[in-house]
């Protein structure tokens, strides 16, 4: 059978052959996820697809910038994702989260530590200023908090302000904190120990970055839209104008996300952001109720019926 989606109701496992050409293949230069979808639906499987480039470029035109990420080099990132204690999840595999299976872009293979049972529970991000105020921190502590006891798990970027409040208010309910470089790159690096205790309390840590990457500033919006992907609904806390929080919102609207806003004082720039995602229809919150009930039309747990995907195909 073949089927050109990656997404469907027919869960699969990759093989470790199958693993290492998934990584050789999303790893090679220029190949990102639509490219990658693109290449396996014409294909069949990634290995053929690996086949295909070198003649691909002879042709010129797209594929003439693909340059192909070694097996070996493949190899020594695998080894290295064990030596810290993490794995690649595929898409279509039973353990990739469900929330971000079915988003736009979503990553063809996730690396991760921790405890990914995690992935497959009712899940809220919680966003917002590096340079929080004292007021935010403690309205973060207290709504992630609150949340995590309501059985939510709480979702971020492990930045200073905002997301290391929502982390640390939601440890002993579980966390995910999504990283823009490797898993074994915690940045900030003040947020070593904030990192492993996420992990001792059965949190998770992931990326779609290569292990060993430092993060650039083009790739926190890459790892912004997959806290959106993982989330029900996005809420946040502080923003000013141009924050990167905004653009968290903006791509939980592109993919049919609930945005959630916490008002402010309109002389407080760290507000600008926030009042202004509710007039354009956010829904404003100032309490866990707020939450919930935004929440409750949401909160189901369904498998995607978008097709199926047969293990043969990879």
């Amino acid at each position: 059978m073949q089927n050109n989606s990656l997404q469907g109701k027919k869960y699969f496992e990759l093989s470790d052959e199958q693993r290492l050409s998934w990584l050789q293949l999303i790893r090679s230069q220029n190949v990102g996820p639509a490219t990658f979808r693109d290449l396996i639906s014409h294909y069949g499987t990634a290995d053929k697809a690996l086949e295909a480039i070198p003649e691909l470029a002879k042709r010129g035109g797209a594929a003439a910038r693909i340059k192909i990420f070694s097996r070996e080099e493949a190899e020594r990132e695998l080894a290295l994702a064990q030596h810290h204690n993490a794995r690649f999840i595929g898409l279509g595999e039973p353990d990739y989260p469900d929330n971000l299976r079915n988003a736009d872009s979503s990553p063809p293979l996730l690396c991760v530590r921790g405890n990914v049972s995690m992935f497959q529970t009712r899940s809220l991000a919680i966003v917002g200023s590096r340079n929080a105020s004292i007021s935010g921190l403690k309205l973060t502590e207290r709504l992630g908090r609150q949340m995590s006891e309501a059985g939510y798990i709480i979702v971020s970027g492990l930045a200073r302000g905002i997301d290391t409040s929502a982390h640390k208010a939601a440890l002993s309910g579980g966390t995910v904190a999504v990283f823009a470089g490797g898993v074994d790159h915690v940045f900030p690096p003040e947020n070593n120990r904030l990192a492993e205790e996420i992990l001792d309390n059965n949190g998770i840590i992931t990326s779609e970055m290569p292990m060993g990457w430092q993060p650039r500033a083009k790739d926190f919006p890459r790892r912004n839209r997959i806290i959106t992907g993982l989330s029900m609904a996005v809420l946040v806390v502080e923003a000013a104008r141009k924050s990167g929080s905004l653009i968290t919102a903006r791509m939980a609207n592109e993919m049919g996300r609930t945005v959630l806003s916490v008002p402010g004082s309109p002389l407080d720039p760290r507000s600008e952001g926030t009042n202004n995602l509710i007039r354009e229809g956010a829904t404003l919150v100032s309490s866990m109720e707020d939450i919930v009930e935004a929440l409750t039309p949401l909160d189901r747990t369904v498998k995607s019926d978008s097709g199926e995907v047969s293990e043969d195909e990879y």
